[in-house]
């Protein structure tokens, strides 16, 4: 393998997911519910000093493994805790991801297509928008990417010389994958690999000999901290594998939380839509892969590997009852790395036209959104795509979002980037400029990312919860008891921002289930009794809820007593005793 072709396409990916993702990155306030507690885990981490029993709101938090938390930590201790620090972990994930896919994509592609092949990750929307968002989803791409890149050029025969090395890279980032997410990120990649090795022909006892180096890291990143938590509490293993894996699959979970499941349908759609237009050459490509029965070439084993991972995840999660809008994430750059090999490859005519056509028919329905009063499509984007958008529809709640007037602006700059996107390639279409092409639909799609990022932190500054907190800073007194009303989850940064701890009220039913159940938590779970008692005391309450005055606890409280003290970004802010304040 040359190295030189692989270099500089590993620094543009960089380098640009740098430059789409660093601008204004600390601008918006953490989004609530869906980074602030992991952030509030992270900080949380950095007061007690211990790295092995991650804890939200002071209760043992068992749904995620601990990577994030402790690069989080680790940032934090560095350049301060705040949104910039935080984000700068998900930031250093994109990069990673990107530059694993330039990687692979240069040994299999050569250097242009490595490079195509990264761009293409870092404009796909769904993947740009985790790309800045305090979740471990970024980690994982990343460390399941340089597990595939690892694997698949040190399975080839030309790289002997750097075979060994090539593994022990692809063993630590399945490990990695493990320790940032799910042991599936492990699981997954080496089946596919062995199944791929085997459909080639190429499947022998000593093909997936890995180095010892490798198996070590292989097992003590991947196994290692699911050990040690075993060993320290004897209900993970049955929490993690059975009830938070099988049952969650079956939804008929011991200690479910309130997320919502996307239909089938509606999984395959988000998926496809949020690696557009990838999706469509990737498509054709693993078609391709089909029709000429790639699997007989042994040369083709890494892109059947590719094909099979992309086709493989998304069908998986299609079938099984539980799935969210991220779960095919870690397929996104095998998809982009199917699409740069279409467009390198010839015949590419039909494909021009299409994605012409396509962009057309974007332009004119954002042209068209954007002259309507924008519900319609307000409705089906968030149902679709936004977790708490979909429980809170299911209790007949909206969900806090921008108003129209803020994401016209964007639809409108969409549907002149789209338009000129169609324009170019039909230009490209009628020289039979296939290059030139490819990199139109590339730069369409990048003059979008700015959109998408843009629009993310309307939704996060919408419904965050940093200015109700600095409300409570203003408001309570050292004697007052903070309690908020279902799972911290829906307003994770609250202790971030205000530094002061909640009781939760009715929040059992959240990723704190099983925490609950430790005796020392319990002072920390009310029911509605526990709170009708503070109420009428002399003990001053202030309760925030994300809940509607009629689907609140407060509507069971006598009216006189419960006085409304602020609302903003979907919750509201009551207290039993008011009291005046600047």
């Amino acid at each position: 393998m040359q190295t030189g072709p692989a270099v500089w396409a590993t620094i543009l990916a960089i380098a640009l997911a740098l430059a789409l993702l660093l601008p204004g990155l600390g601008g918006a306030p953490f989004d609530d519910p869906g980074e602030g507690q992991h952030a509030e885990i992270a900080r949380e981490i950095g007061i007690s000093g211990d790295w092995l029993t991650l804890r939200l709101n002071g209760v043992r938090y068992l749904d995620k493994p601990p990577l994030l938390y402790w690069l989080v930590a680790a940032s934090f201790r560095r350049f301060g805790a705040d949104e910039w620090a935080a984000r700068l972990v998900p930031v250093l994930g994109a990069a990673a991801a990107a530059a694993g896919t330039a990687v692979l994509g240069a040994r299999l592609l050569g250097g242009f297509g490595g490079a195509a092949a990264a761009a293409a990750l870092l404009s796909s929307a769904l993947f740009l928008v985790f790309g800045r968002y305090v979740r471990p989803e970024t980690l994982f791409v990343a460390a399941i990417q340089w597990g595939f890149t690892g694997l698949l050029v040190g399975l080839d025969e030309s790289a002997e010389r750097w075979r060994r090395v090539w593994l022990i890279v692809g063993c630590a980032g399945l490990g990695l994958a493990s320790l940032a997410k799910d042991p599936l990120g492990l699981i997954g990649p080496l089946s596919v690999t062995a199944v791929a090795l085997g459909l080639t022909g190429r499947f022998r006892l000593s093909s997936l000999r890995l180095p010892l180096g490798g198996i070590a890291l292989l097992l003590g990143l991947g196994v290692g901290w699911y050990a040690i938590a075993a060993a320290l509490y004897p209900d993970f293993l049955w929490y993690t594998v059975v009830d938070n894996h099988l049952l969650n699959a079956l939804r008929a979970r011991n200690f479910p939380d309130e997320d919502v499941p996307l239909s089938a349908l509606e999984f395959v759609t988000v998926s496809g839509l949020g690696a557009f237009p990838w999706t469509i050459a990737a498509t054709i490509e693993i078609g391709s892969l089909i029709r000429r029965r790639a699997w007989r070439d042994p040369a083709e084993m890494p892109w059947v590997a590719l094909a099979l991972w992309a086709t493989g995840l998304v069908a998986f999660f299609t079938v099984v009852p539980f799935r969210l809008p991220h779960y095919a994430l870690p397929a996104y750059p095998a998809i982009a790395l199917l699409a740069a090999r279409r467009w390198m490859m010839g015949g590419r005519r039909a494909l021009v036209g299409a994605h012409a056509i396509a962009f057309a028919v974007l332009a004119a329905l954002a042209v068209i959104v954007g002259a309507s009063d924008g519900r319609a499509f307000m409705d089906a984007i968030f149902s679709a795509t936004d977790v708490y958008t979909r429980k809170e529809a299911v209790i007949g709640q909206a969900s806090p979002l921008p108003a129209w007037s803020a994401f016209a602006p964007l639809i409108a700059r969409a549907a002149m980037v789209f338009g000129a996107g169609a324009a170019a390639l039909a230009v490209a279409l009628v020289a039979g400029a296939r290059r030139f092409a490819f990199v139109a639909v590339l730069l369409t799609m990048l003059g979008t990312m700015p959109l998408t990022t843009s629009g993310a932190a309307l939704v996060a500054s919408e419904r965050a919860v940093a200015g109700l907190a600095a409300r409570l800073g203003r408001e309570m007194a050292p004697g007052d008891l903070l309690v908020h009303e279902g799972p911290i989850e829906n307003s994770g940064a609250l202790e971030f921002y205000s530094g002061r701890r909640p009781v939760l009220l009715e929040a059992r039913r959240s990723v704190l289930g099983i925490g609950a159940t430790d005796p020392e938590a319990r002072p920390t779970f009310w029911n509605a009794a526990d709170l009708a008692r503070a109420w009428s005391s002399d003990q001053r309450i202030v309760l925030v809820t994300p809940r509607a005055p009629r689907q609140s606890a407060v509507a069971a409280l006598p009216p006189d007593t419960v006085h409304l003290l602020d609302q903003r970004n979907g919750r509201w802010l009551y207290t039993n005793h008011p009291r005046n304040t600047r």
